[in-house]
């Protein structure tokens, strides 16, 4: 996202940050042309352009944090062009690509991630400094619209039947609008040690990662859009347990504090 501090209205007088909101804008022209890709029938040309439009949004927010040019404006701006590359966008290519034959159910499951992404985006932008900045609290929208994109290459790529690709849209869908929504908690890579020292090994690791993602990209965005889709949930039945024992701990204290004020 592009900023988490806010300015004064004296400081948006004074003029607004441009590189940082040249990325936004590049997001948001990158999005509307995946819409008018869409439009014209070139279903895999529009996801190609949303997957465009998401290292761009990627790449904004760093770059105002790294250059001190963080903006109330900028996160305004940033939340609108969002909504536009990430919920209309792939909402649209959605309809137009796999749902239009279930007509109203169609256009309703497509305005249903349209509006939960909206929900997301307000979420956020409510609780951008009360949250941890290593996790954020739902799916967030760039990776669904990224999920849709992925999905969409995929069964390009493989040409696999309509009428399956109808079903697994659908599906697809109510799964991304539920987690967008939802209180799973899924890391933000915005970690200050992930830019420090590391070891040897990770930087081979990391080579051999994009040595497999160049040699089969498609399949590799694919599960690698799906493994943080579920990492969300998957996390959430992993800390169950503590997280259980920890609430246990919490009422029994508070219950012996209540026993000895009586």
């Amino acid at each position: 996202m592009n900023g988490d501090k806010i300015d004064t209205t004296e400081g948006m007088r004074k003029g607004i940050y441009i590189l940082p909101n040249l990325f936004t804008t590049g997001s948001l022209f990158a999005g509307f042309y995946g819409i008018v890709a869409t439009t014209n029938g070139n279903y895999d040309v529009a996801a190609l352009w949303i997957l465009v439009s998401s290292i761009f949004d990627g790449l904004d927010g760093k770059v105002a944090r790294l250059t001190g040019t963080t903006s109330k404006f900028g996160v305004e701006y940033d939340s609108l062009a969002d909504l536009v590359a990430f919920g209309v966008a792939p909402g649209l290519l959605m309809y137009c690509w796999a749902l239009k034959p279930f007509g109203r159910l169609g256009w309703l499951a497509a305005f249903l991630f349209v509006a939960c992404g909206a929900l997301r985006l307000a979420r956020f932008n409510v609780q951008v400094n009360t949250v941890e900045s290593k996790r954020f609290v739902g799916l967030p929208i760039p990776a669904a619209a990224s999920m849709v994109s992925a999905t969409v290459l995929l069964f390009h790529h493989f040409g696999w039947p309509g009428s399956f690709k109808k079903l697994a849209i659908l599906l697809l869908i109510y799964l991304l609008a539920f987690l967008m929504v939802s209180n799973f908690r899924y890391y933000s890579f915005k970690d200050p040690s992930l830019i420090k020292r590391q070891p040897f090994a990770f930087l081979v690791l990391a080579v051999l990662l994009l040595i497999v993602i160049a040699a089969r990209p498609v399949e590799m965005l694919f599960i690698l859009f799906i493994c943080y889709i579920f990492s969300g949930p998957a996390g959430y039945i992993m800390t169950y347990p503590r997280r259980r024992r920890l609430e246990k701990a919490l009422h029994k204290a508070q219950k012996e504090k209540s026993d000895k004020e009586a």
